[in-house]
């Protein structure tokens, strides 16, 4: 058994996967074994020939890269790269567009994890490309959060939930960490079944954790002396389709924690709240629209993939 499987989805952003397999490898040191897993999430047939001349031309025997023919999301595509992982005691689940950048990260986390028994999942603090503080926390999503929002929250009930911009100092427990970068106890993450996979592109760290919390009693730690850099969603652009699929992923969430009641709460809000905000911004009403019809699962981008036939 191996420490560690890292592993990666690629998706029409290949130097980013090279850069962040190259920093990966100078950044790990003999002090533990670990190895690298790329699934190629469908991309263009260029895109993926360069990742793959440039994968083969680093002979770097602990690489593996997998090519998957339909885009399955950030949810199933990690889960396809534990399937070809090797037997290991954590999973490191990182984004493309990530470097690491404090020296032997890997081996950091896995001594806390090693030394935290109540811990399923850690991070490392993120920071932007100029190497600034960037937001790695973040609450449940829940009829509170999405209503009365963040920073009300942050103000009235601080130590429930914690201030999402703060410079901590020490290991801290957060409801959970930015899917960028989650290193994950490989056994509790099996035992609760991996990422729910009908979550396409959001939600499914949180999602994670939570089940994580309810089902095993397993923390998430946030570990601010261990940083990375994350360059911030390279291969998504954000566009109205985005922010729909944003929205169908939060009301599933909420209708798998919570329960009908407040899945119908919240369509209600943003039902009548989107309805004003696209009579001033008329883009806005296929959201609206989605919301009127109720969010359905149907309607993810999930279901408007195609088979790459390259």
């Amino acid at each position: 058994m191996i420490d560690v499987s890292c592993i990666l989805i690629n998706y029409n952003t290949s130097q980013y996967t090279i850069d962040c397999i190259k920093s990966i490898i100078d950044n790990t040191q003999n002090s533990i074994t670990y190895e690298i897993v790329v699934i190629d999430n469908a991309s263009r047939f260029e895109d993926y020939s360069i990742l793959k001349t440039q994968v083969d031309e680093l002979n770097a025997k602990q690489v593996k890269l997998i090519r998957s023919k339909l885009n399955v999301g950030f949810g199933a595509g990690n889960m396809l790269g534990v399937q070809y992982a090797e037997p290991c005691k954590y999973y490191a689940f990182i984004n493309n567009d990530t470097l690491q950048v404090s020296e032997n990260c890997l081996y950091h986390l896995k001594a806390f994890m090693d030394q935290t028994t109540d811990a399923g999942v850690c991070s490392p603090q993120m920071l932007d490309e100029h190497k600034k503080f960037r937001v790695t926390i973040d609450h449940f999503s829940s009829i509170q959060r999405e209503i009365l929002r963040r920073p009300l929250l942050e103000t009235l009930f601080p130590s429930t939930y914690l201030n999402r911009k703060k410079t901590y100092d020490k290991p801290t427990k957060v409801h959970y960490v930015q899917g960028s970068f989650m290193f994950i106890d490989a056994k509790d993450f099996d035992d609760i079944g991996g990422f729910d996979t009908n979550l396409f592109l959001y939600y499914e760290e949180s999602d994670v954790s939570r089940r994580l919390l309810k089902q095993k009693n397993k923390y998430t730690y946030l570990i601010p002396d261990l940083e990375y850099i994350h360059y911030k969603s390279a291969s998504i652009k954000k566009n109205i389709h985005i922010k729909i699929e944003q929205k169908i992923a939060l009301l599933y969430y909420i209708k798998k924690h919570f329960g009908w009641l407040h899945h119908k709460i919240l369509i209600i809000y943003y039902s009548i709240r989107y309805f004003f905000t696209s009579i001033i911004k008329p883009s806005y009403w296929k959201l609206f629209y989605i919301f009127l019809i109720g969010a359905p699962l149907s309607k993810s981008l999930k279901q408007q993939q195609k088979i790459n036939q390259q």
